[in-house]
């Protein structure tokens, strides 16, 4: 059985009819808001059971695959009790793949560190897959050429799709960092903390844990196994020195200016890519030109426009705390203040670590949609100034109001999307657009 018929799962049951299983798909949605990819799993052959999640459904099942999107379910809980296994879709993909696999985790930058290895991994002329919960489903690339021996897979992990992976052997496991998120799925950090943790189980001595010098704590998260080593900081083989990039252990060296990525935790970002990108056998002189050619993912710290001497910065992809903290320290000694844009769905943490960046770096805070009045008792009595905006048009249009020339704009919400948009691009792209027409010419 398939739970959770999103673009994993819709996969997943493409991959299991190919292999010639019986498939069950189960989602709590109807077969109409499913739409299309309820009429091509019925199509392949599969039974449909939607609506809900009846436990009569759970029974009698080889293996379950659960997707990421799906919270934790007493039915899930009694199949497992009662023997049958439960897997993730990362875990199924794996059992078919013969390359090596790079994966990466943390908090905060994971796509943009997946797709900057990727990019370096390219230069090795060999099969190569990117993918995960950056975007295509892992379980995609079995029967490929980068699942063979001779391919190489490169994989951002979310703690969700981590969760039920038990045989999963990643060669190199990026952790770049921990803060608290997803709060409102997990009892607690460490209960989280645990859930990223499993990228490193399965490991050897022949595999590398990578993992940011600056958070020591972090190391006590991978078991006996692989070789720990560390970027960044002023301990990592690959960090920034001089105001140059580079790796103690090879000839890298990239001066910071020519560095395309904007923000300081991007150069962190660089820095851990770089490392697993030279742990996989590319040269340092491809990672160099990687280095100095990409210019970032969108909605991460993308550059807008300039509006009378104040830059709008997209940073939507930031959906929490920890994630809004970092666009404001990347932006720290720009010159001007920032007015923040931020709110959207609460997911669970504290605002104080935003209130007390803010205090340095902030002249206002513009807050929107269901986490408004949150956001509004974390600043209160704050020494930035406080507006509430109806919309993302009108947030943009209060923000340019209250900002001065050499101020930057930053929409980093601390918040997931889903009270008003359909994901954080489109979130992303309403603010560019609203952007776009200030002044009343594009």
């Amino acid at each position: 059985m398939v739970v959770g018929l999103g673009q994993s799962g819709l996969a997943v049951v493409r991959f299991l009819v190919a292999q010639g299983a019986t498939v069950r798909v189960n989602d709590q949605r109807e077969a109409d808001t499913l739409g299309e990819a309820a009429v091509e799993a019925e199509a392949l052959g599969a039974e449909l059971v939607v609506g809900g999640h009846p436990p009569s459904a759970f029974e009698g099942l080889d293996l379950i695959m659960v997707s990421p999107g799906v919270p934790p379910l007493p039915e899930l809980d009694f199949a497992e009790q009662s023997g049958t296994e439960v897997v993730s879709e990362i875990e199924l993909a794996s059992r078919f793949i013969d390359a090596p696999i790079v994966a990466v985790t943390g908090t905060n930058g994971k796509s943009t560190v997946t797709t900057l290895i990727g990019e370096m991994c390219s230069r090795l002329e060999r099969p190569t897959f990117v993918g995960g919960n950056l975007g295509q489903p892992l379980i995609e690339a079995v029967g490929t050429d980068a699942a063979s021996a001779d391919g190489l897979i490169i994989v951002e992990l979310s703690s969700f799709q981590l969760e039920r992976v038990s045989q999963m052997r990643a060669h190199v496991a990026v952790l770049l960092n921990l803060s608290p998120d997803h709060l409102d799925r997990y009892a607690s950090f460490e209960h989280y903390a645990a859930a990223k943790a499993r990228i490193f189980e399965r490991q050897e001595a022949d595999d590398f844990a990578v993992l940011p010098a600056d958070e020591p704590d972090l190391g006590e998260l991978v078991e006996d196994g692989a070789t720990i080593v560390l970027f960044g900081g002023l301990r990592g083989e690959v960090r920034v020195e001089d105001g140059a990039l580079v790796d103690s252990q090879s000839a890298l060296r990239v001066p910071v200016s020519e560095i395309r990525l904007r923000g300081s935790h991007n150069l962190s970002n660089a820095c851990a890519a770089a490392l697993a990108a030279r742990l996989t056998g590319v040269h340092a002189d491809d990672i160099a030109n990687v280095l100095r050619e990409f210019e970032g993912l969108a909605h991460r710290m993308q550059y807008v426009r300039a509006v009378g001497g104040v830059e709008y910065i997209d940073d939507s992809k930031a959906t929490n705390v920890g994630a809004a903290v970092a666009s404001i320290d990347g932006l720290s000694g720009s010159g001007g203040k920032i007015v923040l844009i931020a709110g959207g769905v609460d997911k669970g943490g504290s605002y104080q670590p935003l209130r007390e960046r803010m205090a340095e770096e902030g002249r206002a805070v513009v807050v929107l949609g269901e986490a408004a009045p949150l956001l509004e008792r974390a600043f209160a009595g704050s020494s930035v100034e406080l507006r509430r905006a109806s919309s993302m048009d009108d947030a943009v249009t209060r923000a340019a109001a209250i900002a001065h020339p050499g101020d930057t704009v930053l929409l980093a919400p601390a918040c997931s999307s889903f009270d008003m948009f359909r994901s954080y691009a489109e979130r992303g792209d309403a603010f560019q657009q609203a952007v776009q027409i200030l002044g009343g010419q594009p």
